[in-house]
């Protein structure tokens, strides 16, 4: 039996910061936003609200969905490169507001891929009878390392958290394959000095060809064909980079993921935030082959194909 998505939650804060607000803060503009990210507004959690927060909200609705209680969760990973500190880790101090007490829990950086990562090593875990139950949560409160001067970057991210419980899921359904990956070359191009440094240009090369070649490199393992592809969730980092994922992999405009129109680039929580919006949309069923695909600073990537269902 695979490993697979048993229970899914999000959290989302609620203040809403629009283009029409950056306006007013950086020298930039709706159209300029628009035409080059896809992004309309995102998503700021307030002074009072912290990633462990938005990490602990969203794991109570993915353990919600999931039916168990959770005394039942063996394993807490949390992907996040924004800790409310250094230690001790996120995936600690949820585990104690949560109750689940006999799981052993830990933080995991690999930025915008660090979800995908977090899945990965969970399927591990499961499908070698070690762990039943773990809790994987990608969680970010970028606006705290954002520079809200820089024109290049304010008008990319946001705030948010995705949380699930992967557990042993029907034959045929689950994880079918996926893929992972790292080239530290090119960490200078996209890191933390006090606030976030990216090389927009060098960043989106790479994203490009990553992203729709992981995308098929999972396809191919899993001996299935673009054709067999119902939906795609790529991380929702820029409109122009998740589109050249889309037709790399021939799928048409609606078997896309799109909430980087709503949310920003929410790093590690944006395909956990972005599933959950699709299951409410009706646009994921039960049986549906998902292909997740991530890129991130390190720089790091992940790719997953998944068959929906429990």
């Amino acid at each position: 039996m695979n490993a697979g998505i048993k229970g899914i939650g999000r959290y989302l804060p609620e203040k809403v910061l629009t283009n029409a607000d950056l306006e007013k803060m950086v020298d930039t503009s709706d159209e300029w936003i628009r035409t080059r990210t896809g992004i309309e507004e995102r998503r700021v959690a307030d002074d009072n609200t912290d990633t462990s927060d938005m990490a602990y909200e969203a794991s109570l609705k993915a353990i919600a969905d999931a039916g168990i209680a959770p005394e039942d969760i063996d394993l807490i990973m949390v992907a996040t490169v924004t800790p409310d500190q250094p230690f001790p880790s996120v995936a600690c101090m949820i585990q104690e507001r949560l109750g689940a007490k006999k799981a052993a829990a830990f933080d995991l950086s690999a930025a915008c891929a660090g979800f995908m990562y977090g899945l990965v090593m969970a399927k591990q875990f499961i499908e070698s009878d070690t762990y039943q139950n773990v809790l994987v949560v990608g969680v970010e409160k970028l606006s705290k390392i954002t520079d809200w001067d820089d024109r290049n970057t304010a008008v990319l991210f946001g705030d948010g958290a995705g949380a699930a419980v992967l557990s042993k899921v029907s034959e045929g359904h689950g994880i079918l394959s996926f893929e992972l990956g790292a080239d530290g070359t090119g960490a200078k191009h996209l890191y933390q000095d006090e606030h976030i440094i990216m090389n927009g240009r060098e960043v989106f090369k790479f994203a490009v060809r990553q992203m729709g070649e992981s995308a098929v490199n999972v396809i191919e393992k899993a001996n299935l064909t673009k054709e067999d592809v119902d939906f795609l969730i790529p991380h929702q980092a820029n409109i122009r980079i998740m589109e050249a994922a889309r037709q790399r992999l021939d799928l048409p405009d609606d078997k896309m993921s799109k909430t980087v129109k709503k949310y920003g680039n929410t790093s590690a929580a944006s395909i956990p935030i972005s599933i959950v919006e699709e299951l409410e949309n009706g646009k994921i069923k039960d049986g549906d082959l998902i292909v997740m695909v991530g890129f991130g600073g390190g720089l790091t990537w992940g790719a997953i194909a998944l068959r929906w269902g429990k």
